[in-house]
């Protein structure tokens, strides 16, 4: 517990997914007047040195945001996520990274709210500092909030989301993005998406997790896919191929719950330049992939839908049991007819008539029961 520290790990591959999405999705969530609230349950510290002890450590920032820096052939998507990054470097040398919470307050709005959350007790207090310096940022250029626009909270962001669902204008952004340094944070995150759908169904969720040989990180997409939201998206970016030992991050994957509905054309423009700008060796890949639990099937191209989810006890397919696809008539399983069985409809039966019982005698009794 608190043993992970992002200042390692800020601005490698799996912050560029991460972070280029958030854009996006910010982005959709401006073309609406009616203000949101933006809901980070594990800030972190807010903005990262990358010439830092821990940074220049691990190096991982070179083969991330440091292949995407000066280079002037980027995607649409990509080239605004590195402005934003450039925002933060205006001498052009690449020496900070914004995390969620600077990315946040970069593309929100005035009037939104972010509320952020940590636990971690050092990152806590880095946080709260970045905020102080960015709401004294906006004072100097003379943009003023109504209220506090941002707020820092030292807790748990599992439990801090359900206080804040559903938002005063029924309009949410939520990140969740934990270290996953324990196991039980892949059931944390589950859990805390179906109370969040529970209180607020219309808001957007947006997951980041690692693709990891773990059980636990295997099954946790298919897991996400039967919560009760209306639609899914799903992207991974795997920069290399997995290595014989298991260790290092090579993958990861962001999953987004009522998505926008533009988002999965900018990732079908954007992932292939990521694979081959970020991809390290011939196991560079992506994947996208989409759904909706609104039936509890998940669309095909063609041919009939398979249950899932929901539908896993009583298959729709089958003609039985309580559950069927739109437009499949009740009973209509022709599996069911015996093997020469006409197709034709059966005449209706004539009225029938109930035949009069004949008068009982006495009723005898039996010897063992009660009088």
């Amino acid at each position: 517990m608190f043993s992970y520290r992002h200042a390692f790990h800020a601005g490698n591959h799996a912050d560029v997914l991460k972070h280029f999405i958030q854009v996006q999705l910010h982005k959709y969530m401006n073309q609406k007047d009616t203000a949101y609230t933006y809901i980070d349950t594990h800030a972190g510290a807010g903005v990262y040195a990358l010439d830092s002890a821990q940074a220049v450590k691990s190096g991982e920032y070179v083969d991330g945001i440091g292949r995407l820096w000066g280079r002037d052939d980027l995607p649409p998507a990509l080239a605004e996520y590195v402005d934003l990054v450039g925002k933060l470097n205006p001498s052009g040398k690449l020496r900070w990274y914004p995390g969620s919470p600077w990315v946040a307050d970069a593309e929100a709005r005035l009037e939104d709210r972010l509320r952020l959350f940590e636990l971690h007790p050092a990152d806590i207090r880095v946080l709260a500092e970045n905020v102080r310096k960015l709401e004294a940022h906006h004072a100097e250029q003379g943009e003023r909030a109504r209220g506090r626009r941002i707020l820092v909270d030292h807790a748990d962001g599992f439990h801090g989301l359900k206080a804040l669902l559903p938002p005063p204008s029924r309009r949410a952004l939520v990140l969740i993005d934990p270290p996953y340094e324990v196991k039980l944070d892949y059931k944390h995150v589950r859990d805390a998406l179906e109370e969040a759908l529970k209180r607020f169904p219309a808001g957007m969720y947006a997951v980041w997790y690692p693709v990891l040989q773990r059980m636990e990180s295997r099954e946790f997409a298919d897991r996400l896919k039967r919560l009760p939201a209306k639609e899914w998206l799903h992207v991974t970016l795997s920069v290399a191929g997995p290595r014989a030992d298991g260790n290092g991050l090579h993958s990861s994957g962001m999953f987004i719950l009522n998505p926008p509905y533009t988002l999965e054309a900018t990732l079908r423009e954007t992932m292939p330049y990521l694979v081959q700008v970020l991809g390290q060796d011939a196991g560079a890949t992506f994947r996208i992939e989409k759904g909706t639990q609104a039936t509890g099937t998940v669309p095909t191209q063609g041919g009939p839908r398979k249950p899932v989810g929901n539908a896993r006890r009583a298959s729709p397919l089958s003609g039985r049991g309580s559950l069927r696809l739109p437009g499949q008539p009740f009973g209509d399983d022709p599996r069911a007819r015996k093997e020469g069985e006409s197709t034709e409809p059966r005449p209706p039966r004539s009225p029938r008539t109930e035949a009069k019982p004949a008068p009982r005698g006495p009723a005898k009794r039996s010897g063992s029961g009660r009088s």
